[in-house]
């Protein structure tokens, strides 16, 4: 165990103290763009939004600023170009606990941020294996565990958005069929910031 002295390892807000960290951050969305962005059975609005979520892409501004930054300042120093590297946010969490909602308003508030308009959305459930595979292994029963996603591809796709490469596809899965859609991609393209839900 280590100890960490009088130092605290997390910091504590209650919601007005974080809605307050907000600062002059401007509402770009509204209801109707809230609705629409809203899952099934969320109860998220726009007061939500405004003390929760704002604060929230204010400090991932920072960082993606702070982060791309420091790779312009490197490359500059190495006296290369190197390739736009995206900032990626990991969204996980348990089942029905609102990750795609949260995810989807990401994208779209940090979108509206000058500093890094392309921000792309990709889910894990992609890269699952189809069903047909899945049974054929005997582990459709599985589904949504480690074994059932095809993680060497997975990796590969993540290589490739973090290597700077133009265009990257991703397989799609579909919740209305409980597959992966065949001949179905999501491309993505030099993103500034990669949302990565789980």
């Amino acid at each position: 165990m280590i100890d960490y002295g009088d130092v605290p390892r997390f910091e504590r807000f209650g919601r007005d103290e974080w809605a307050a960290l907000r600062a002059q951050t401007p509402l770009t969305i509204n209801e109707k763009d809230v609705e629409a962005l809203r899952g099934i059975n969320e109860r998220i609005d726009l007061d939500e939004v405004t003390a929760i979520y704002l604060p929230l892409t204010r400090l991932l501004n920072l960082y993606v600023s702070a982060t791309q930054n420091l790779h312009r300042v490197s490359a500059t120093f190495l006296g290369t170009i190197g390739p736009k590297l995206p900032y990626v946010i990991g969204v996980a969490g348990s089942v029905a606990v609102g990750k795609s909602t949260l995810a989807r308003l990401l994208q779209t508030l940090l979108s509206r941020w000058p500093e890094h308009p392309r921000v792309e959305l990709v889910t894990t459930d992609g890269f699952l294996f189809p069903n047909e595979e899945l049974a054929a292994r005997g582990i459709l029963d599985r589904k949504g565990f480690p074994e059932s996603y095809d993680t060497r591809r997975l990796l590969e796709f993540l290589r490739a958005v973090k290597s700077g490469e133009p265009e990257v596809s991703a397989p799609v899965y579909s919740h209305v069929i409980y597959d992966v859609l065949p001949d179905t991609q999501v491309t993505v393209h030099q993103p500034d910031i990669l949302i990565w839900r789980v």
